[in-house]
């Protein structure tokens, strides 16, 4: 399934058009004139949803230490959420990690346990140093330093970053007098054997959808009994990247929660009637 995105065309990503024009102009140095041009830049940022696609997990990336990895090295065993940014972004990148970070605050699920978090630059100049950095400062912010051991910062040559994009779907633009990228804000998650599952859009993430969504792309093999419930009563939503109410099952599990207590409740009358009847005699 492909789903094109852009910051212009749906409502959830005009704050990433805010985003990359508030900072672009400024950093151009751009007048009203200039205008026209960096608009033309952003509208080749998008991002093309390609559900169930799977991702190639030969590509060669270097992670924080500047040890050589393959991107299927994360993947196998748990759901990966993964995150294009670039760590010398002055700004937009910052916010969508954040918005991991809050969301992560609020799930049980822990990275390294439940699943594994990959971030990657989408700037082959980017080194692990940069990576290092960019991950001590996010472990800081989400106050867990044990969750360092399932969030990954990888970076990587010009040809895996660019195939790893092209594959995800994610689509951005070189400004070449800022030397910055135009890009558009959002998370994929992926099944242990790399497809890609959902598509979350923006600098926030909700932890309830995040968490669904893992529950999902694990095959529900993570999750409590009651959070395998609440499955039945959501559904995702391609076109918005959100979860939202699945009326007709919400309806059918509530109403065989109410046959089922209606059962309960005049065997346990007979039964109580029967005892009583049976003092009696």
């Amino acid at each position: 399934m492909s789903l094109r995105i852009t910051g212009f065309s749906r409502g959830q990503l005009l704050r990433n058009a805010f985003f990359m024009i508030a900072f672009l102009l400024p950093a151009s140095g751009l007048h009203a004139a200039d205008f026209a041009r960096q608009q033309e830049m952003i509208r080749g940022v998008a991002i093309d949803q390609k559900l169930g696609d799977q991702v190639p997990l030969d590509l060669e990336f270097r992670d924080e230490l500047g040890r050589k990895v393959r991107l299927g090295d994360y993947f196998g065993k748990k759901p990966v959420l993964l995150t294009p940014v670039y760590y010398t972004c002055p700004m937009l990148c910052h916010l969508v990690l954040n918005g991991v970070v809050k969301a992560l605050r609020v799930l049980k699920f822990v990275p390294g346990r439940e699943f594994e978090i990959v971030a990657y630059s989408f700037k082959p100049q980017d080194k692990p140093s940069d990576a290092a950095s960019k991950k001590e400062a996010v472990l800081k912010d989400l106050g867990h330093p044990e969750a360092g051991k399932g969030w990954h910062f990888l970076t990587g040559e010009a040809a895996s970053v660019q195939a790893l994009s092209e594959a995800i779907g994610f689509h951005y633009e070189l400004d070449k007098t800022s030397g910055e990228y135009a890009h558009a804000a959002g998370v994929m998650v992926l099944t242990p054997e790399g497809k890609l599952s959902r598509y979350f859009f923006g600098i926030e993430v909700s932890p309830r959808d995040l968490k669904l969504a893992l529950m999902e792309s694990s095959e529900k093999r993570i999750g409590s009994a009651i959070d395998q419930l609440l499955l039945l009563c959501y559904h995702y939503d391609p076109t918005s990247g959100k979860y939202g109410l699945a009326i007709m099952n919400f309806l059918r599990f509530f109403g065989t929660l109410t046959v089922l207590g209606l059962a309960f409740f005049i065997t346990r009358s007979l039964r109580q009637e029967r005892s009583s009847l049976g003092g009696r005699l």
